[in-house]
């Protein structure tokens, strides 16, 4: 079941579904977002949210705008996210600040610990990571995915070496997720899929 605290106006709810159709994505698309909620919903039957709207708005938004090899693909969801907040009378007691903090730590993924962030941001955090867990047909479905989106941004041999940095930090890392919450239920079998990735 996805996770639902706010009831979108038609229009904006179109408007979202739209951005995350453009430009064609192999991974980041409204699909993801959906796996994100999911798994927002575990946590809403879990330890709980204390800002369900935001943390809600923040998922909905967090990579609306998406060019692979970019680096202000958050900063842009962000803004699309506080536009959106600005223009929709039935948001005015939503914290857009709190959106739109939550959106840019997503680009920190990887480079954060549990100390650097509040309980609840770790939790969206992990929320978004939880990708890394999946069953192995389905990790392996988002490397691809990862990898198509940035066929033809980067030369292959560049992107393979980021992609296996990165994956080599997150299994080295004390911690791949911030919560408890996640790290008990997932880290095992993120573990397996990025040792099974990295032929580690």
């Amino acid at each position: 079941m996805d996770f639902a605290p706010l009831t979108l106006a038609p229009a904006h709810w179109q408007a979202l579904q739209d951005a995350y159709a453009t430009p064609p994505r192999a991974y980041h698309h409204f699909g993801h977002v959906r796996a994100v909620l999911q798994h927002c919903q575990a946590v809403a039957e879990g330890p709980g949210w204390q800002q369900p709207a935001e943390v809600y708005l923040a998922a909905l938004y967090h990579d609306a705008v998406y060019q692979a090899g970019r680096k202000d693909n958050e900063a842009k969801s962000a803004a699309l996210a506080l536009q959106a907040i600005a223009d929709s009378p039935e948001l005015a007691s939503v914290d857009a600040g709190r959106v739109e903090q939550l959106i840019l730590l997503t680009a920190r993924h990887g480079a954060l610990g549990p100390a650097d962030v509040d309980a609840e941001a770790a939790l969206f955090l992990d929320c978004d990571m939880a990708i890394l867990a999946a069953p192995e047909a389905v990790f392996s479905a988002y490397d691809r995915g990862v990898a198509e989106e940035y066929k033809g941004v980067v030369p292959g041999f560049l992107y393979r070496a980021g992609r296996r940095r990165f994956l080599q930090g997150l299994l080295r890392a004390p911690r791949i997720f911030l919560s408890d919450f996640f790290d008990q239920r997932l880290d095992a079998a993120a573990r397996a899929n990025l040792r099974r990735q990295l032929g580690a």
